[in-house]
């Protein structure tokens, strides 16, 4: 890890443990890392954004920034100048005509206090676009953690298009960041409890089936932050489409057996609102889901289709090579 990097972890996780609100965490200027300094943006690369996401899922932190920082780069990609104000993320569809758009945009972030939104929209068009749009009419809606998950709706308002660029796999990639860091989170709390709980006369940690558990669950946390850094390093090659897709393939994996065994080893305490351990897995639970959940395998399965035995393996030592 690199001094910077170093410097921007460590001032996250003192101010995400503070459970932070929006305005404090935009003075610190994280939803800008992934902006040029030319753009007036903190200048970061992929890999700082990573490392940033963990200690945001770690600490189950409920505030948007990883929407916030995707949509700020996603807008400086396009050259566009920044809006002022929360600006989230979505998918939906709709039309679009002269400039105007007409449409939806389904579970929105923070919709309910977002300024505008940049969202992919599928129209009859064979691609969908990336428009830029204001605040819609809201209905509300909610996460499995209970942070809101909107809907809004348009009729004929100014639209600013970004590209073509579907923004799905970046959002995959960001989903993977805060996974990996609250899977981490989850592993330490069932470390310490199992330490801590007596049960037969000795504590939990010394049963051999508790601590297969811990080594199961603690071989999926190590394969996420792997996936993770191997799609970052892939994005600051400018690539990462490949990378980004198996991560959070391999994501989805690892949260379905690592939300299993973290319960399973807490026991019944694991279920209650006064136990941290739900802030963590009704997270997970929600980020599986998103971004296109196991839709990704179709894609890379039909990408080694193609590319046959030898050309996938090759391929493969290429991209681990770079």
């Amino acid at each position: 890890m690199s001094e910077l990097r170093a410097q921007v972890v460590a001032t996250a996780q003192a101010l995400f443990a503070a459970a932070p609100d929006w305005p404090a965490i935009v003075a610190a200027g994280f939803p800008l890392l992934l902006v040029p300094e030319s753009a007036g943006g903190f200048g970061g690369d992929w890999g700082d954004a990573f490392a940033v996401l963990q200690v945001a899922g770690a600490e189950a932190l409920a505030q948007p920034l990883a929407e916030a920082m995707l949509a700020a780069h996603l807008i400086a990609r396009a050259g566009v100048v920044a809006p002022h104000g929360l600006v989230t993320i979505g998918s939906g569809g709709g039309t679009i005509r002269a400039g105007k758009f007409t449409g939806h945009v389904a579970a929105v972030p923070w919709g309910r206090v977002a300024a505008q939104v940049v969202a992919t929209i599928e129209t009859n068009a064979a691609e969908p676009v990336l428009l830029l749009l204001p605040a819609g009419a809201v209905t509300e809606g909610a996460s499995p953690a209970g942070e809101p998950r909107d809907r809004l709706d348009y009729r004929g308002v100014p639209a600013v298009r970004l590209g073509d660029a579907d923004h799905a796999l970046y959002g995959a990639f960001l989903r993977v960041g805060q996974s990996a860091g609250a899977l981490g989170a989850a592993l330490g709390l069932a470390t310490a409890h199992v330490n801590a709980r007596v049960q037969f006369g000795k504590p939990l940690a010394k049963l051999q089936a508790v601590q297969q558990s811990l080594a199961v669950l603690a071989e999926e946390v190590a394969a996420v932050q792997m996936a993770g850094a191997a799609a970052a390093a892939a994005l600051d090659r400018s690539g990462g489409a490949y990378e980004m897709m198996a991560a959070k393939l391999r994501t989805n994996m690892a949260i379905h057996r690592g939300v299993a065994l973290a319960h399973q080893v807490h026991g019944a305490i694991g279920f209650t609102q006064d136990y941290p351990l739900h802030r963590l897995t009704r997270r997970l639970m929600g980020w599986r889901s998103d971004f296109g959940g196991d839709s990704w395998a179709e894609m890379l399965g039909e990408q080694a289709l193609s590319e046959r035995g030898a050309g996938l393996w090759a391929d493969m030592v290429r991209r681990g090579d770079g």
